[in-house]
């Protein structure tokens, strides 16, 4: 266990605005979790790549960091991947190719933690978490004990999870399991694969979706970022028959609900937002999906800058665009 005061926010989330953080404890064992307790909820953090600290910090801020994975063969076919929260994404998802295990190749290159993975259903390209995961490991403040949850009972949806609505504050995610495929399980469909066949691969496919990614989004590391800012809407398929017969043209996917998931990227470019800013806030000039903090940036700057597109998109288009990213005010709560 690790602890840290006053520390800057700016290494803890990727769109590096300069805050403060009050207390930032670093746990690496389930039972120092045990010895730990907290008066009140702390903000549970993985790498940062979706959280932004809109202020400094006066609550509490927790990170498990023990980043070990065990290896279950299930049959001759499948096999289960236990992974603890800390351990990177885009490693694991890695790994899994280098070792020829079919289910994540298509999330290769998202950002962030395992143990962030389960909160977001983190998804593209056609595949999302909840596709290979079994179930997700779930240590409560209260209880003072690790939870088994079954993937079923995770509530995945898009973007979304039961950690992010009851689970809330009530804990911090320590290990996800992922049942995983030695034979070949591609999934092609999604534009930019869908030339591929389905005998290529898994590392062309990998390999491919890194290119993808690279291509339209900026690494954070380089330009601040926290990658795609809002979800794309879902909308009736009565509300989008209305506007596709006023926009010619306006994209949308067909759910197996019958809604309709239009691309929030399409919505702000045909506003004329890619490349906008105000001040060193700016919509990137590849991807308008995506807000970049040019390294001056103030979170004021950030909120008059999707103030300014949610307004636009919502009065020509009836749509309301709600953020992807997690922004924090200066007791943890979203600011949004």
């Amino acid at each position: 266990m690790h602890t840290l005061t006053n520390v800057s926010a700016v290494p803890y989330s990727t769109f590096r605005f300069n805050a403060n953080l009050h207390q930032l404890t670093e746990f690496s064992s389930i039972n120092e979790l045990q010895e730990t307790q907290y008066d009140s909820a702390p903000v549970v953090l993985g790498e940062g790549s979706n959280t932004i600290f809109m202020q400094d910090l006066q609550v509490p801020v927790c990170r498990f960091v023990a980043n070990n994975k065990t290896v279950t063969a299930l049959d001759d076919n499948f096999v289960l991947v236990h992974v603890e929260a800390g351990h990177n994404w885009h490693q694991l998802v890695s790994w899994t190719v280098e070792e020829k295990l079919w289910g994540i190749e298509n999330l290769a290159l998202i950002p962030g933690s395992v143990g962030a993975a389960p909160v977001q259903n983190i998804g593209a390209y056609g595949v999302e978490l909840a596709d290979s995961c079994l179930y997700v490991d779930f240590y409560h403040w209260q209880q003072r004990k690790v939870q088994r949850i079954a993937a079923g009972r995770c509530q995945f949806g898009y973007r979304d999870s039961v950690f992010k609505r009851t689970l809330a504050g009530e804990g911090i995610i320590v290990a996800v399991g992922l049942i995983l495929s030695k034979m070949a399980k591609p999934v092609l469909s999604y534009k930019g694969l869908d030339h591929l066949t389905a005998d290529t691969a898994i590392a062309d496919i990998f390999n491919q979706v890194i290119a993808i990614r690279s291509a339209k989004l900026p690494d954070p590391a380089k330009l601040a970022n926290c990658g795609s800012f809002f979800k794309n809407p879902v909308i009736s398929m009565q509300q989008f028959t209305k506007l596709q017969a006023l926009f010619t043209g306006m994209p949308g996917f067909v759910q197996d609900d019958g809604t309709v998931k239009v691309p929030a990227a399409w919505l702000i470019d045909q506003q004329g937002f890619k490349g906008q800013s105000i001040g060193a806030i700016a919509c990137y000039e590849q991807q308008p999906l995506v807000l970049v903090n040019r390294g001056t940036g103030s979170a004021t700057e950030l909120a008059q800058l999707i103030n300014a597109i949610q307004h636009k998109v919502a009065s020509v288009y009836n749509i309301q665009l709600e953020p992807e990213v997690r922004m924090l005010n200066a007791k943890g709560q979203l600011s949004q």
